[in-house]
């Protein structure tokens, strides 16, 4: 009886033992049920659950979770089945339902609360959300390859980077949108922004796609429930609705063509047969590097693991009609076929309609792309096709984006295989400054085999750099190669470019600064620079076109910089005792500061922008009687002494020629740039001396000195170009003190 009994307490006490310990661990009674079950207790939600059945979910919606589930009820279902002619979930088969179910399925439980929040790395980030991740994804598919062979293909889910474009255990799960007025108000967006995608939805601020929510925030043990009232089916992505639609075949073939290639998926592969139990190759499609983005890409930019919750690509596409007319009048306009252009054209004009972020309705003219360029469209007549897809905005156009590149001045070198090398050193400096449409350039284009005859050609057998593959051969001297040759055409290539000014008219004479800080000369048609004018020779205006930012001029011979230092051309425009330059230039050719052989005058250097007044004859005599420069006789007859031997006479000269010398300042009479300018004379103390120049219209330059004298630009004697010099005759001299 004894032991009887103590069997009877040791019982006891491990009943009461387990007792505890499934009352500790049991279910808690307030805890919700999970997903599944909340919905089947609704009672109006058997066309989901039945959804759920087929698609294998229903394991996961009972179980352990962390979703949000966007759950359309019975007659969101009912009127998806009479809009698509569907008796009922009868008439739709595993995938389908997979594809509904998994689509509404979110990542982690969200109530209404956070969706407009982004889950940045650092934190939420208020207000600056608009999608989420599902549980969907399109997995491996059939594809045909750029041979035209069928082979089974995943999508890239990456961006390429050359070699990085695919990270295996990534499923690339597509994103679902919605549109929340928290969102809206960050981004000064409005239901009009809405409607344009979904006209026949009321915008409440907080839509799922194109459907309202009816009930939120339903808590389960495993997540949320927001009832929605349409049934929302998988978005494709930019890549798979591209594909689908006839109306861009045409750009679908470019992308195809030019822009996608298909890599052996050694990891997909091998899983894949497993699964499929073949031995099928799985190939990723890859999208060049070039481009702004990979239209399959799923995942945003992953700069971060969330952020395409709080951006996506956009990408305006034009149908086959505007795109085939755009190609054969402009990309094709010297060349026969696609395949014959350079291949930097396709990557351009292909981006010009990509941008990494979106593009709202109402944000056209102020989200750019890569390029710096907003969407040239009008949302009202431009667009003819819109959608919000899985990883991004489609837009479908009635026109092309008229790209910088193309339709500046920069495109008519570009476009044109006659003027490569041109093309090539204007993308070595000058591509983006030429090819802003609203920056006015003119532009004087030198064909390749105007190059050639002036002794420049392309070789790539010079250099392994292929910014340094130029050659120039002199009529005298040694030929030039690499950096050498280069630094020549770089100089070269900057007296073609007027930048700031449309000069739409050459019919007249006027003078322009270029890009090098060196003026050229026009006059009748007929174009000429420094070196032109020691040849000499002019270069002729063969053709004229207009872009979108300025005037274009084909010449037949490049305009050439001058190698002569300045003395030699301020004595070739003193020929004889007759000329109005003589009296300076023979103070000048015999002053301590000139070097007679060489042209040199000291404090002029090299490489440097000077401006040279000199003042005519009658001038420099009467600056000989005011006692500026040396002289013999009296006053006022006094009469130049060319060749004084004082020191102090010699001193009066040099400070006389430095203080008619702009310093480091080219000045002609274009009407472009007055001011006050330093001279090369500066005082005893170290200042400098100065004068202003007025010259705020074309062919009227008005000096003032340091006492407030007049001088003015003697026009017909103005605009006498040397080695980045410009020489002007003036009709009075000018003093410092």
């Amino acid at each position: 009886m004894k032991r009887m009994a103590l069997l009877f307490v040791a019982a006891t006490m491990l009943f009461g033992c387990k007792k505890k310990f499934d009352e500790y661990y049991d279910r808690p009674d307030n805890l919700e049920q999970p997903v599944y079950q909340i919905l089947a207790a609704k009672g109006n939600f058997k066309h989901l659950l039945a959804a759920i059945d087929k698609a294998g979910y229903k394991n996961t919606l009972s179980a352990a979770g962390y979703w949000t589930l966007f759950a359309p009820d019975d007659a969101a279902f009912q009127a998806y089945f009479t809009a698509n002619n569907i008796t009922g979930i009868d008439g739709l088969d595993s995938a389908k339902c997979r594809s509904i179910v998994t689509y509404c399925l979110v990542y982690n439980a969200f109530k209404e609360e956070r969706l407009a929040d982004y889950q940045s790395s650092t934190g939420w980030v208020e207000n600056n959300a608009f999608r989420r991740r599902t549980a969907n994804y399109t997995g491996v598919y059939d594809a045909i390859n750029t041979s035209g062979t069928p082979i089974k293909a995943i999508a890239s889910n990456r961006n390429n980077i050359g070699t990085f474009f695919y990270v295996d255990g990534d499923n690339n799960n597509k994103y679902l949108p919605y549109f929340m007025s928290g969102y809206f108000t960050s981004k000064s967006l409005t239901a009009t922004d809405y409607n344009y995608f979904y006209p026949a939805t009321t915008y409440n601020g907080f839509n799922i796609v194109d459907a309202t929510v009816l009930e939120k925030d339903i808590p389960a043990e495993n997540g949320i429930i927001h009832v929605i009232n349409k049934v929302i089916t998988s978005l494709p992505s930019i890549d798979q609705y591209i594909g689908s639609n006839p109306n861009y075949s045409e750009f679908k073939k470019i992308l195809d063509k030019f822009l996608v290639q298909y890599v052996l998926n050694q990891t997909v592969t091998q899983n894949y047969r497993i699964v499929s139990g073949t031995q099928s190759d799985v190939f990723t499609k890859v999208y060049n590097n070039a481009l702004a983005f990979s239209p399959n890409n799923e995942n945003f930019l992953k700069f971060q693991d969330n952020d395409g919750q709080a951006d996506a690509y956009s990408i305006f596409v034009p149908q086959n009609a505007a795109l085939t007319t755009y190609i054969n009048t402009v990309l094709l306009e010297h060349y026969p076929t696609l395949e014959s252009l350079p291949i930097n054209v396709i990557y351009d004009f292909v981006n010009a309609h990509m941008w990494r972020t979106a593009v709202w309705p109402s944000k056209f003219g102020s989200t750019f792309n890569a390029a710096g360029e907003e969407a040239r469209f009008d949302p009202a007549t431009d667009v003819v096709d819109k959608k919000v897809l899985s990883n991004g905005i489609f837009y479908g156009t009635s026109k092309v984006q008229n790209a910088n590149v193309f339709s500046s001045v920069y495109g008519k070198a570009y476009l044109d295989p006659n003027y490569s090398i041109m093309t090539s050193l204007l993308n070595l400096d000058l591509k983006f400054q030429i090819s802003n449409i609203r920056q006015n350039n003119t532009l004087f284009l030198i064909s390749n085999a105007a190059f050639n005859a002036a002794g420049y050609f392309a070789d790539p057998t010079v250099s392994n750099n292929v910014n340094e593959q130029w050659r120039y051969i002199p009529l005298v001297g040694a030929p030039l190669t690499g950096s050498s040759a280069l630094v020549r055409l770089q100089r070269i290539l900057n007296m073609h470019v007027v930048p700031g000014r449309n000069i739409d008219n050459l019919s007249g004479s006027g003078v322009a600064m270029t890009y090098s800080g060196e003026f050229i000369k026009y006059n009748n048609g007929t174009v000429v620079a420094a070196g032109n004018g020691d040849i000499p020779n002019v270069a002729n205006v063969t053709a004229t076109k207009t872009a979108a930012n300025g005037t274009v001029y084909y010449l037949d011979k490049i305009l050439q910089f001058s190698e002569k230092n300045v003395g030699m051309h301020i004595g070739a425009l003193a020929p004889t005792t007759s000329s109005e330059f003589n009296n300076f230039w023979q103070y000048l050719r015999n002053s301590s500061i000139y070097n007679a052989t060489t042209g040199e005058v000291q404090q002029v250097a090299a490489g440097s922008f000077y401006t040279f007044f000199i003042p005519k004859n009658a001038a420099i005599v009467a600056a000989v009687n005011a006692g500026l420069l040396p002289g013999t006789g009296t006053v006022p007859n006094m009469v130049p002494n060319f060749t004084p031997t004082l020191a102090a006479d010699k001193e009066k000269v040099n400070d006389f020629i430095y203080y008619h010398i702009l310093n480091k300042k080219n000045i002609a009479t274009d009407g472009q740039e007055s001011g006050t300018f330093e001279t090369l004379f500066k005082f005893s103390n170290g200042d400098p001396s100065t004068i202003f120049v007025n010259n705020s219209s074309p062919n009227n330059i008005i000096l003032n000195d340091m006492l407030s004298r007049i001088g003015i630009v003697i026009p017909g004697s103005d605009n006498n170009l040397s080695n980045r010099i410009t020489i002007h005759l003036i009709d009075n001299y000018l003093r410092k003190n």
